[in-house]
């Protein structure tokens, strides 16, 4: 009797583990090409064919030898995160979740405006932070994203506005570090990924088209000048220590006069002395849209050099705010103006696709249950409002 081959065995082999190169700066890929037997200038060849022409298969990479080509894919390849659905808003916003390594996704945004077109992106899987008006921080939090993660996002936008063909104009003119995540808390992951983008054989955006914008994690900010020359934006919130101990727990670690005074040694180390530090600031019905909160929020900028960007809160499912009214935004805006500063209000979009700041959420493999207690908390609300 003839026996079957043993196919199980086969299939359940573990999968080769390859280097992905999409992570990698020129650098990075021509260490690893050395380590091949093969010359170190290659690398910024296959940094090109991957970030400028938006190829990801090594084997197309045609100004590469056919031996280095094969060599090359059997130990590397370019391995994207993957695009679960796309949604595009009534005003041109577009929303991607994109699922990565462990089943998890994230969400990424890319905003259209007249003059430019901006790309937020995510560092991390939910946010540890727990901010209480955002959404990310009720999915918990799951592990940092890798920067080949994160730089595949761009490279997703990229490819989804044809933007590798070099005869179509570039959409993604900006991009910000204000999706999914704390990106101070991925450092490293982060400053490569920024990195990338600003390299002339990659994205080659300039240093004020990719901004950070931080909660305040401190220690990483002040390192974060003496290695990258980004734009920042500070996620300020409430002018004074104790309502941000509320909204922005990690205040309660770095209270505002330390994260005010990090924001201005960022600026000190930057080569030029014309930049200003964004200041973002979430405004909430009754909770930190009165007169005096500008006030207060005037004075303590005073001595940072800074432009202010006011956002109407946008609501989620669950929330326990409200957003701010039109009349409290315009008198909070005007007396902020009439102190000189330079005030924005920034213009709610892809809200109808939960796209707009502090809706993204993801789906997150949250580790740390806290995602699991806010639906318990929201069930038991529900609970009261049907039984009451």
């Amino acid at each position: 009797m003839s026996q079957e081959p043993d196919v199980t065995a086969i299939d359940e082999q573990p999968r080769k583990v390859k280097t992905n190169l999409l992570g990698l700066s020129a650098s990075r890929i021509g260490d690893f090409l050395e380590s091949l037997g093969e010359k170190r200038f290659r690398g910024t060849q296959v940094l090109k064919w991957i970030h400028q022409l938006g190829v990801d298969d090594i084997t197309q990479m045609t100004n590469l030898s056919k031996g280095l080509r094969e060599s090359l894919a059997e130990v590397a390849e370019v391995l994207l995160p993957e695009v679960v659905s796309c949604q595009d808003s009534v005003d041109g916003t577009r929303k991607w979740l994109i699922r990565v390594d462990g089943g998890s996704c994230i969400e990424m945004v890319y905003i259209p405006e007249r003059d430019r077109g901006t790309l937020c992106v995510s560092s991390q899987i939910g946010c540890a932070l727990d901010c209480s008006f955002c959404a990310t921080g009720k999915q918990g939090f799951a592990r940092d994203l890798t920067t080949a993660e994160i730089i595949g996002q761009l490279w997703i936008a990229a490819k989804s506005f044809d933007q590798f063909d070099p005869k179509t104009p570039r959409r993604v003119t900006n991009v910000v570090m204000m999706g999914m995540g704390e990106p101070l808390m991925n450092f490293d992951n982060v400053v490569d990924a920024m990195s990338l983008m600003m390299d002339d054989n990659a994205y080659g955006l300039s240093k004020r088209r990719v901004t950070l914008s931080t909660a305040g994690v401190v220690p990483e900010l002040d390192k974060l000048g003496d290695v990258s020359d980004v734009s920042l934006a500070i996620s300020l919130h409430a002018p004074n220590d104790e309502l941000r101990n509320q909204l922005v727990p990690i205040n309660r670690k770095y209270p505002l006069a330390d994260f005010i005074a990090s924001a201005r040694r960022y600026l000190d180390k930057m080569p030029d002395n014309r930049r200003k530090v964004t200041v973002e600031y979430t405004l909430m019905d009754r909770v930190n849209d009165r007169d005096e909160h500008a006030k207060e929020l005037s004075a303590l900028l005073r001595d940072l050099p800074c432009k202010i960007n006011l956002i109407p809160f946008n609501p989620f499912p669950g929330s326990e705010y409200k957003k701010v009214t039109k009349v409290a935004l315009t008198r909070f805006r005007d007396i902020l103006h009439n102190d000189g500063y330079t005030v924005t209000v920034r213009t709610t979009r892809g809200d109808d696709i939960a796209a707009a700041c502090g809706q993204l959420a993801g789906e997150v493999n949250d580790r740390t249950k806290r995602q699991q207690r806010y639906k318990k908390r929201l069930e038991e609300e529900q609970v009261v409002k049907f039984v009451g």
